[in-house]
């Protein structure tokens, strides 16, 4: 199958995109607006630009309506500073709720049943209980079209859990729990493996479908709902 993406919709390049590039980081992005509101996203298209001074990247969409900006863009945008939480699996519920589409008022910490914990720098709370944080301020923002922005924010300060850090500066990454984005789903970060490998384990995993941890069948995908959007969040918009 080739494809000419001249011929694509946004919609549809969408999901051949974040169904092609995986498994993605997750970063789970805590604001707070001028007001003082929390607020809390996942953004998964996430990634390492720099290293000295260390730079990381967010690119966020529209809400929904392909129109309205979200709040997280607009606290950062705002305010010049977010949070980036790494999640683990037992906060994926919790992640994952966040991409709900909550109204601007309501402060999704308290929405979500989890508790802020102060920055060292910024004003942004990060969420407790997360094992790594980075406190980051505004870089550059980079419009894109469709009024996509992609936010490139400085490490002020991480935080990391006393367990996860080793000798050297290094993470205990088997010991983190941490899990990625396929299309719109998840991936537990539960192998590790350098090369080579054996032509037995290559071909027994070349030949298996991965296991899902779910219970939906073999072919489920959320994107087939009507839940889904090509913005990264969920389209029930909370007003409670």
């Amino acid at each position: 199958m080739i494809i000419d993406t001249a011929d694509l919709d946004a919609a549809a390049t969408y999901k051949l995109l974040i169904g092609s590039v995986l498994p993605r980081p997750i970063a789970w992005v805590s604001t707070r607006a001028t007001a003082g509101i929390g607020n809390i996203a996942p953004v998964s298209f996430f990634t390492v630009v720099g290293r000295k001074p260390p730079i990381l990247s967010i690119s966020l969409q529209p809400r929904a309506d392909g129109i309205t900006l979200k709040d997280t863009f607009v606290n950062i945008r705002d305010t010049n500073e977010f949070v980036i939480n790494v999640a683990t699996l037992g906060q994926a519920d919790a992640l994952h709720g966040s991409a709900r589409e909550f109204e601007s008022r309501i402060d999704e910490f308290e929405a979500l049943e989890l508790d802020k914990a102060p920055s060292e720098v910024i004003s942004a709370p990060r969420i407790a209980g997360a094992p790594i944080s980075f406190e980051c301020v505004v870089d550059r923002i980079i419009p894109m079209p469709l009024s996509d922005h992609v936010v490139w924010g400085e490490v002020k300060r991480m935080h990391v859990r006393d367990d996860l850090y080793l000798s050297r500066g290094r993470i205990d990454v088997g010991a983190l729990g941490a899990f990625g984005r396929l299309a719109a789903e998840y991936t537990l970060v539960d192998t590790i493996f350098t090369t080579p490998l054996s032509d037995a384990v290559i071909g027994e995993h070349a030949a298996a479908r991965a296991r899902r941890l779910d219970g939906h069948d073999t072919d489920y995908s959320p994107i087939d709902t009507a839940e889904w959007s090509p913005s990264g969040s969920t389209t029930n918009v909370v007003t409670t």
